[in-house]
């Protein structure tokens, strides 16, 4: 496989429980083993970040800034990751970067300074796995109890039981061990983050790289949680060039997308 340099996670059904429109950072929950599978990535020297479709703010359902809210808690309780990046668009909006395209995708491995055919990208929907084959990167389908049974059987072989897993099985196809490339404690992730002006969100709305306020302890190496080495046994994540059209859960039928998708300048994603 190529080089594996970031993991991009979705937000909502895959890192934290779905809660429809969400604006209020209480009602955060994170989905069991969402954590450690931050925790294994950051570990093993990996940048991470979030990709996440928020049609609310484009149907007038929250606003940006709730969104943020919500990031912000998200990424406090999951130790830190090294950029959030979500699409504020309505689904009619003809926009570049709402999943199933690639934009949000291309917008974080540019923040994180990582090419996206050496990002892998985890969600719970076929639109997650769609805007990573157009961007280049890999998709992997975490199906949950919401996932259309029809996207579960498509992606079964690029499909793993939760986001833990899915980590471990893309390290050890890279040759990695959970035991090999682990900093000595306190010793802080590396910073992948170049300077990106025409990617970077405004300077007073920065979390680390991501938006809202500073994070205390995120990438304190001792949140790592003691993680087996054993071998990912049944879980298949196969690399594959194709295009295809997929549903995200608040849309209905997206189009139909090819690699390389090729955007317009006018709609941007936020972050």
């Amino acid at each position: 496989m190529n080089r594996l340099s970031a993991v991009l996670f979705d937000r909502d059904g895959t890192l934290v429980v779905d809660v429809p429109y969400n604006g209020d950072p209480d009602r955060v929950r994170l989905l069991p083993g969402a954590a450690a599978a931050v925790a294994l990535a950051r570990s093993h020297g990996l940048a991470t970040g979030v990709v996440s479709n928020q049609s609310g703010i484009g149907r007038g359902l929250l606003t940006a800034e709730q969104v943020r809210r919500v990031n912000a808690r998200a990424d406090e309780l999951l130790g830190g990751l090294d950029t959030w990046v979500f699409c504020p668009h309505a689904p009619d909006a003809g926009c570049a970067c709402r999943k199933p395209r690639p934009g949000l995708i291309l917008t974080a491995a540019a923040r994180l300074g990582v090419p996206p055919d050496e990002c892998l990208v985890i969600g719970d929907i076929a639109a997650d796995v769609l805007a990573a084959r157009a961007a280049g990167a890999r998709g992997v389908l975490i199906p949950n109890a919401a996932t259309d049974p029809a996207e579960v059987r498509r992606f079964a072989t690029e499909s793993a039981p939760d986001p833990l897993t899915a980590v471990r099985a893309a390290l050890i196809e890279a040759g990695a061990r959970a035991d090999r490339r682990r900093p000595s404690p306190g010793t802080p992730p590396p910073d992948r983050r170049p300077s990106v002006p025409e990617a970077a969100p405004p300077p007073a709305a920065r979390l680390r790289d991501r938006t809202g306020p500073s994070v205390p302890g995120a990438g304190v190496a001792g949140r790592r949680p003691s993680v087996p080495g054993a071998a990912a046994s049944g879980v298949r994540l196969s690399w594959r060039d194709a295009s295809g059209s997929g549903q995200d859960r608040d849309s209905g039928a997206d189009p139909v997308v090819r690699a390389p998708w090729r955007a317009g300048p006018a709609r941007r994603c936020a972050g």
